[in-house]
Order: C-alpha cells, then structure tokens, then sequence
C-alpha cells in the first residue's frame, strides 16, 4: 500500500510538472510572485515556519515597526544583526536563476517579490518589483539622504553600533518596508498593473499573510490568470489554485524549465 501511494505521488508530481510547463510555454504575460520560501535554499530563514521563522521568540511590532524602530533603533538593529549577516553571504539558488532565464526567454514579463535580500536581480532578474523594500541603500530619517547600504551594514557588521548618518548624525534606516510604513506606492502600482494583464502567475515560496503584497496573486486570478503555487507548505488560497506543487522550489522550478525547453526543441 505504501509503495502504491508512493507511486501515485509521484505520477501527480509529474503530472502539475508537466502542465506548470505547458501554461507557461502559452504564457503572453507571465508574472512570478515570490516570498521568503524561494529564499531559505540559499540560507535566508523565513518569517513565520515553526522552525526557523524570524518572529518564533520576537514581538514582531516591538522590533520592526516604523514605531519601536524610532523609539529603540539599537533594538531592531540587534534584531536583524543576524539576518543581514545571512543576506550579505546568501547567493542565488537555482530557483531564483530559472526565474532570469524564464524572463529572458520571454515567458516572464516581471518578478513580483516579498523578499529584501536582492537576490532575484543577484540572479539576472531585470524587472523586480520588490514589494516589501531591500538593503540595497539606507536612508537617514531625519535630512533623508541616501547612502548605498552595503559598507553601512559591512560596518555594522564588525562594530555592532547603530549606523548613523555621515552628514547629520541622525540614524540610518535600511530601506526595507517595517510593520506601519506604506509600501513603494510605485513598486506597488507597478505590480497591480502587471497582475491584471497576467495570463500565468506563478506564486513561490509565500505564505499570503501579509497584505497588501498578498493581494496581488488574488487579483491575478480575478482577471483570468491561471495560478501556479509551488511551496512547501499548503496555504489558505491553495483551493483557488490551477496547480499546486508542495516541494521545493529550488528542485521544481529547474524540472520545470527542463520540461519547458524540451518542448520548444
């Protein structure tokens, strides 16, 4: 019996596999939305898994809020001392490189992501809709200049002290979007737009709990697009779903693109 389920398993494996490959091959106006899963192969721990989520032992609100990050800047920096540590030694999976190269084929018109640690444009992504901010720059919060962030958080790094800003002293902010900020207006627009004219959307790694971002894929579907969910875990919105694919994403997405130029050859 075990053997037999085992084997229907992997027939329905490849059988979301194959079709995954056939509607993007269709795909005029492919868009891929992502989150902290399409991440973790390359070391980044995510949010909210039980096992190594970054709000299992923390307060969220009490260390990345807009509010807690101006009354106690110290206390957010000691909290992401560990993660920006993890994002500037991360590298790109094979996940976030079929994503490029589905793009340069012309399957994917734009990558919509959750994630700040920059590594769909690492892997060769061009159009990134990066939904939740990045650690590409810093900004001061109080004359507002911005500064490339890397040798700030490079420094942070070695001293532990909370950056602060050359030219008026004030505190350096990475530009990653906390809990009572508004997202990127433009990134966000941008987004919506490409949602609503997507034929295919595939989702990656995303728990969808965390809107406005997690609106996006919904408003794909609303307009007519099919829904691909590749993730380890089932989520609330598997049921409206065309495919749904619970493995890594790291090992699928390259099955996948085997599959997509073996049919174009």
């Amino acid at each position: 019996m075990f053997l037999l389920t085992k084997i229907g398993l992997i027939v329905i494996m490849e059988n979301a596999i194959r079709r995954s490959a056939q509607l993007i091959q269709t795909a005029s106006s492919g868009i891929a939305f992502t989150g902290a899963g399409i991440s973790t192969p390359s070391g980044i721990p995510d949010f909210r898994s039980p096992e190594s989520g970054l709000w299992k032992s923390v307060d969220a609100m009490a260390v990345a809020s807009i509010w807690s990050f101006r009354q106690d800047p110290a206390g957010f920096y000691e909290w992401i001392y560990p993660l920006a540590k993890v994002i500037l030694a991360a590298e790109p999976n094979p996940a976030h490189y079929v994503l490029a190269k589905l793009e340069a084929m012309g399957k994917l018109k734009a990558v919509v992501t959750q994630n700040i640690d920059m590594l769909h444009t690492r892997a060769g992504s061009k159009t990134v809709y990066e939904l939740h901010g990045h650690l590409r720059e810093a900004t001061c919060i109080h004359c507002f200049t911005v500064y490339p962030a890397r040798p700030i958080i490079e420094r942070f790094l070695e001293d532990r002290q909370v950056p602060h800003c050359p030219k008026c002293g004030n505190v350096l902010k990475p530009n990653a979007i906390l809990f009572g900020e508004q997202l990127p207006i433009q990134q966000l627009l941008a987004a919506q737009n490409a949602a609503r004219q997507a034929d295919v959307m595939i989702v990656i790694g995303s728990s969808w709990e965390v809107a406005p971002a997690s609106d996006i894929p919904v408003m794909a579907k609303r307009n007519g697009a099919k829904l691909i969910i590749i993730n380890l875990e089932a989520t609330e919105l598997d049921s409206m779903a065309d495919i749904v694919i619970h493995d890594d994403a790291a090992v699928v997405l390259p099955v996948i693109l085997d599959q997509l130029e073996s049919a174009t050859t």
